[in-house]
């Protein structure tokens, strides 16, 4: 049985799942229940209703709105009563504890909002929604929450089933000096299931500057619980690099960081956003080195 240090079980992680209750939705929450199964932990499920509410067209009167709004909010209560019914009892878990909440608001606004109201842990969602589409390794919704949101957001793809992370990948020029509440779930987490982190640096030379020498040390004393790998690649396209590297080591979770002026900011503003289709198979953590 998996045990986690004693020192960490005293806070209970708080976890959002947003969800618009499609099959998507549905697997990431199940995921999340049990990648935390060992850990005493409160799930919120959300649902943003303001888009049913309005749809594309704003002719309706005031009335017309307001008799929508209840009656959407009381489909959402609903749907959020049944999901959590569902996901409680199978199996039972005394360390869970569930809530819903229904929210008349764009998705990203709500999200952020709880997020930070009640100092969310950890944001776990599926990579896409109803509007699934094939071409695409993530949803509009998805991307918006990676790149607006301020708090981390595991992503997994309908594909992923639960398994414990073995091999982790965190690529990093080691530029940033990562915020301590990120890095400490990500210790948590490789704590907890033994993990080895494989830091992935993506350049031409093994040297590095004084501040990456002390960024890769802050690193180094904030994972204590973490099995580090410390790798070097050659530069080419850094999409590809991260590809390859899962491939070869048979990394089977992701995890990189959220920043001004990084990889992930550029592949998450571009419109080329599949290029980080190399997720599609393994979950994917966004950490956000933003303020909070």
């Amino acid at each position: 049985m998996l045990t986690l240090n004693t020192n960490r079980n005293t806070h209970m992680k708080t976890i959002l799942i947003p969800t618009d209750f499609s099959t998507n939705a549905l697997h990431a929450a199940a995921y999340a229940i049990d990648f935390f199964k060992n850990e005493k932990s409160r799930f919120y499920f959300l649902h943003a209703y303001a888009d049913e509410v309005y749809g594309p067209w704003k002719t309706e009167t005031k009335e017309e709105i307001a008799q929508k709004t209840k009656s959407a909010k009381k489909q959402s209560d609903k749907n959020l009563a049944s999901l959590i019914a569902q996901v409680s009892k199978v199996p039972p878990n005394p360390k869970h504890t569930y809530e819903g909440i229904s929210a008349f608001d764009s998705l990203v606004d709500a999200v952020n909002d709880f997020a930070n109201g009640v100092d969310i842990d950890v944001i776990v969602m599926g990579t896409k929604g109803k509007t699934n589409d094939k071409k695409l390794t993530f949803g509009s919704h998805t991307v918006q929450v990676f790149k607006y949101v301020s708090c981390p957001v595991l992503a997994i793809p309908e594909a992923a089933e639960f398994e414990k992370p073995k091999k982790i990948l965190f690529p990093t020029d080691y530029m940033l000096p990562y915020k301590r509440r990120e890095l400490k779930l990500l210790n948590s987490i490789t704590g907890a299931y033994k993990s080895q982190l494989h830091c992935l640096y993506i350049s031409d030379f093994d040297a590095l500057s004084i501040r990456q020498e002390d960024n890769k040390r802050f690193l180094t004393e904030s994972l204590p619980d973490s099995y580090l790998h410390f790798n070097r690649t050659a530069t080419k396209n850094k999409a590809e690099a991260i590809k390859e590297y899962i491939g070869a080591q048979r990394i089977d979770f992701l995890v990189m960081v959220n920043s001004r002026h990084t990889f992930l900011e550029d592949l998450l503003y571009r419109s080329t956003v599949d290029e980080i289709g190399l997720t599609t198979k393994i979950p994917f953590m966004v950490m956000q080195n933003l303020h909070r």
